[in-house]
């Protein structure tokens, strides 16, 4: 079955900081299952405003036991949707939303004692707080630590949420707020997160070696700055786990350039199947990514950020060749399994074929 949207009813519009909301959905027994959700996983929204679709992802902040599914969205500067979310939207009005994505998580282990720290600023929060009440609930020997960055303590999201948290779990979760606005007692709490900040952290508060995962969610450049840092001291990439916004501020050093010229003359057969059917046309060979093609020719296809980044746009490559122009949502294994991004992937042979079907039938 492919991916889709259904109409659901706004249950509650509740602020959290001053440019933060949080929508509470309906949920009822019918779709209970094609909505259950991993801690750490988002919802793409879909509305029409101002007669233009648009599409936004936002994170899931209950876990997944809470039997709930909200999501905050933070007003950003000429955000369309995040405007809409937090001056116009209602309790009672009725968002499209497809079921739930996503892979900023790793799996339960309720055997084991596993140590975590997580590193958010901002709306990061939103996946972290997920993750953070899963395991502490799941895993009674666990441990958490989490590095919170902040312009003001009135901009903290989830604030008292996260407090409770900590007064439940005493012992095994502890919160670190960072400031960049407001002055701390401790300097090393003023100011944004750097690697001198990180050496400190590393030699006072967090123990690598007995340290099982990191998750990263925040701005771009907190979370490479902080990647990158802990590829540097040792830390395995498959216990680096990140999160991106976005793809707007990715440094270009990170980012494939394209190495082909375009020739309008030569064309590739597009083959796409989703939802069971099969849809073709014919693309310039190496002009444009399979997504906005197939967009052109009006195909229904399921996308979000179209950044690379959210994996809603996932497929699976049947035949021919594309050239990946930036991942930062698969896997290593997927891609070896040949999945691919199609918003960023641009057919360089004669005929490609991507499968939708096979990408969402693997993921349930």
């Amino acid at each position: 079955m492919a991916q889709q949207f259904f109409p659901l009813k706004v249950k509650s519009v509740e602020k959290t900081t001053a440019d933060c909301t949080i929508l509470a959905f309906d949920i009822n027994e019918d779709l209970a299952s094609a909505f259950a959700f991993k801690q750490g996983q988002y919802l793409t929204l879909k509305a029409n405003i101002n007669d233009e679709e648009v599409r936004r992802s936002y994170s899931l902040c209950p876990s997944p036991m809470d039997n709930e599914w909200k999501v905050a969205v933070k007003k950003v500067e000429d955000g369309r949707f995040s405007t809409y979310a937090n001056e116009v939207l209602k309790a009672g009005d009725t968002l499209e939303v497809m079921p739930p994505m996503g892979r900023f998580y790793v799996e339960v282990d309720v055997e084991k004692q596993k140590n975590y720290v997580a590193f958010a600023a901002g709306s990061g929060i939103t996946p972290v707080i997920s993750i953070i009440k899963t395991h502490l609930a799941l895993e009674p020997n666990s441990t958490f630590k989490l590095f919170y960055i902040n312009q003001a303590v009135s901009t903290i999201i989830l604030k008292e949420e996260l407090e409770g948290i900590k007064n439940r779990y005493l012992n095994r979760f502890e919160m670190f707020h960072f400031l960049t606005q407001e002055e701390r007692s401790v300097p090393l709490f003023n100011g944004r997160i750097n690697k001198e900040k990180l050496d400190i952290l590393f030699k006072t508060l967090i123990d690598q070696e007995s340290t099982d995962d990191f998750f990263i969610c925040g701005p771009n450049q907190m979370i490479f700055l902080i990647k990158d840092y802990l590829e540097e001291i040792g830390v395995d990439q498959k216990q680096v786990h990140f999160e991106l916004f976005n793809t707007d501020d990715i440094p270009q050093s990170k980012r494939k350039p394209k190495d082909y010229k375009v020739d309008k003359n030569i064309l590739t057969e597009v083959n796409i199947i989703e939802g069971g059917k099969l849809f073709r046309f014919n693309t310039p060979k190496g002009s444009e990514n399979i997504l906005d093609a197939a967009l052109k020719q009006n195909a229904d296809l399921p996308f979000a950020c179209k950044g690379g980044v959210c994996c809603t746009c996932r497929a699976k490559l049947v035949e021919g060749e594309v050239d990946v122009l930036v991942n930062y949502g698969l896997e290593q294994d997927e891609i070896d399994n040949g999945y691919i991004l199609t918003c960023q992937a641009i057919p360089t042979s004669d005929k490609v074929v991507v499968n939708f079907d096979a990408s969402i039938s693997e993921q349930k």
